[in-house]
């Protein structure tokens, strides 16, 4: 691949789940890599393998100052992926105030703040790609999982809304929403548990215990996920959103028949609340 149609990616949380495998598939097409990661030495094994491809810069993805010099470091980006994350389990009456300020910055502030960083070099060029890592759980919610929903679901708004600003600049924006898939995010020692309070164990009870469990069982093979997250970067008349895994297809489209029901069914009233005399709709 010649040098003048080498992507360089910009990828955090690129020494595990799907960052790794991000890695992996970038590095596999002939592209380069920076790896932004909160421990460098983890980065050793692939640093050994392609010394030539892969920069590793240090990033706490909380930290602005990092961000800043992180882009810096980097020089041209031609794809950033926002990929660190982490899952929490909780009621949202369970939930601190704490808990959800730090996945707010790690999974909305954090990957905004690295947009903007990075848009300008993109703009210039007119040309580029924002990929937002973030879950079938950032289009639909359900019972434990509220905080990790918000953060993502906070992303994909905002991205919704970025896409409509920088498609006409020559940038592309793509919303990646992934069901379970074997990366590490249900492990034990990775994820975030609340406190308990016992009248939600019917509710919250099933995801508390059963996703500890799940680890390493999950449907989804991460490396045919960023296989197909590099299929869609850069190709003609990209989608805005990429559901991956079986599980997230089907939930997605749950999602989108209720709210087709709801509407249906309270359109009725929706449509009797304007100002009398003003057009219907206007």
């Amino acid at each position: 691949m010649s040098a003048e149609h080498t992507r360089r990616w910009l990828i955090t949380g690129a020494n595990s789940g799907f960052g790794a495998a991000f890695t992996r598939a970038v590095l596999a097409a002939g592209d380069e890599v920076v790896a932004a990661v909160r421990r460098p030495e983890s980065m050793a094994e692939i640093v050994a393998a392609h010394p030539d491809r892969v920069q590793v810069v240090t990033l706490d993805v909380r930290d602005a100052a990092a961000a800043e010099r992180v882009v810096k470091e980097a020089g041209r980006i031609d794809v950033l992926v926002n990929n660190a994350g982490y899952g929490i389990v909780g009621a949202i009456e369970e939930t601190t105030d704490a808990d959800l300020r730090d996945a707010m910055e790690v999974m909305f502030h954090g990957p905004l703040r690295l947009t903007r960083l990075v848009l300008p070099q993109l703009r210039e060029r007119r040309a580029g790609a924002i990929v937002q890592v973030s879950s079938m759980g950032g289009f639909m919610s359900f019972a434990g999982v509220g905080v990790y929903s918000a953060a993502k679901g906070a992303l994909e708004l905002a991205s919704e809304a970025l896409a409509a600003e920088v498609n006409p600049l020559g940038i592309q924006v793509l919303i990646v929403e992934p069901g379970s898939f074997r990366t590490g995010f249900a492990n034990p020692a990775a994820l975030r548990m609340t406190g308990e309070i016992a009248d939600y164990t019917a509710t919250v009870g099933a995801i508390r215990d059963g996703l500890p469990g799940s680890d390493q069982q999950q449907e989804g093979d991460p490396d045919k996920a960023a296989a197909a997250v590099i299929a869609v970067v850069g190709q003609p008349n990209p989608p805005l959103r990429l559901a991956l895994g079986a599980d997230a297809v089907e939930a997605i489209r749950g999602k989108l028949a209720t709210v087709a029901a709801d509407l249906a069914a309270t359109a009725h009233l929706g449509l009797t609340t304007g100002v009398d005399g003003c057009p219907a709709g206007h």
